[in-house]
């Protein structure tokens, strides 16, 4: 794994601003296949919970899919792409 340089990062980037990296820190769920997701402070504050973020973005799942009118498994194209 190559390591980062301060000649590699953009100069908007400071590395001081980064903190200190943590080596292996999501290991365990990598291992788990779980996909992690960094939300932001804002979005964080809202969905204190991985069971409040789960439960929400599975209904808006269900609203797209009720609000487009396809299944899983359709194959219908969409309105723009038919021309």
């Amino acid at each position: 794994m190559k390591t980062a340089k301060k000649e590699d990062m953009r100069k908007e980037y400071r590395r001081e601003d980064l903190g200190t990296g943590v080596r292996g820190k999501y290991y365990d769920e990598y291992k788990k296949g779980t996909n992690l997701v960094l939300l932001s402070p804002d979005v964080a504050k809202v969905f204190p919970t991985e069971e409040a973020v789960n439960k929400t973005l599975r209904s808006l799942i269900n609203i797209a899919h009720k609000t487009i009118g396809l299944s899983k498994r359709s194959s219908r194209r969409s309105k723009t792409a038919r021309g």
